[in-house]
């Protein structure tokens, strides 16, 4: 048997393994893809349904909520779950897998039930409202405003992060540190030079992350939307109050391309830890 043959074979084997996910791919993502694409194309505005994100003023301005909405989440996300994830990952302690426990605990909850912690929360019988009450005499209530859904989304991204952070501090070298200290360096210099540079292809990662899910998040939106103005919720209303189809399809796919445009940038930054599930 010559190697020609043998090289063959083995790549036949392969394309035989290779053909579920190959199916699983044009079934699930390939064909969907297509269809919403046709879809968005066969309005009565055409292609230009693309452009509608900014060419309409609502549309645009539904967008630029997005972005400033998951923008922000992401960076405080990160200073939040950035310092607690360090000093989870540095410090060993009675009951730290206990807190670590309660501090992943939100990823149990769908986007709804976060939504409905948020009312209960800041909600007109919220928790906030009924303290600031009886504090000043007026209740505030920010659950359903752009505030409101940037706590909700704030709560579930902050433990997705930790955990990012976290396994990332395990594997950081201490001597590094050691050295930075052996030459002088104060504890804010070790922690710029060294810790926050050996931690960036995980933040970078985990940013990407939660910058992707505060986009296209959903249920949280939907039981906070009084004056939210998000795209997620815009999209919605398109399809189910106004059956614009196309235009549905439209804003989905340029939601979706902003996203995977923006994983895809963090990827090439950190290398191959941003997850492609994500």
């Amino acid at each position: 048997m010559n190697r020609l043959t043998v090289m063959r074979r083995l790549d036949t084997r392969l394309l035989l393994l290779a053909l579920p996910a190959l199916v699983f791919f044009c079934a699930f993502w390939l064909l969907p893809m297509a269809r919403l694409a046709q879809v968005a194309a066969g309005g009565p505005r055409g292609i230009a349904a693309y452009a509608a994100v900014i060419t309409d003023a609502n549309y645009f301005s539904s967008l630029v909520s997005t972005l400033l909405l998951s923008i922000a989440v992401t960076l405080v996300t990160l200073v939040i779950a950035g310092i607690a994830g360090l000093f989870l990952g540095r410090n060993t302690f009675f009951g730290k897998r206990v807190l670590v426990s309660m501090l992943t605990f939100p990823l149990a909850f769908p986007g709804v039930v976060v939504g409905f912690m948020v009312i209960m929360l800041a909600g007109r019988q919220g928790l906030i409202g009924s303290v600031t009450d009886t504090l000043f005499g007026y209740p505030l209530v920010f659950a359903y405003s752009m505030a409101g859904l940037f706590l909700g989304y704030l709560y579930f991204s902050i433990p997705r992060v930790i955990l990012t952070v976290m396994a990332a501090v395990e594997k950081l070298d201490p001597a590094l540190e050691e050295a930075a200290r052996s030459l002088g360096a104060s504890p804010w210099q070790v922690l710029r030079d060294v810790v926050i540079p050996g931690l960036k292809p995980a933040l970078i990662s985990a940013g990407a992350i939660s910058f992707a899910t505060s986009m296209g998040a959903f249920g949280t939106a939907f039981t906070l939307a009084t004056n939210i103005n998000v795209l997620p919720i815009t999209i919605y209303t398109e399809f189910t109050n106004y059956a614009n189809f196309s235009l549905a399809a439209a804003l989905s796919l340029v939601l979706g391309m902003i996203t995977w445009i923006a994983l895809a940038i963090a990827r090439t930054l950190a290398g191959s830890t941003v997850a492609a599930a994500a």
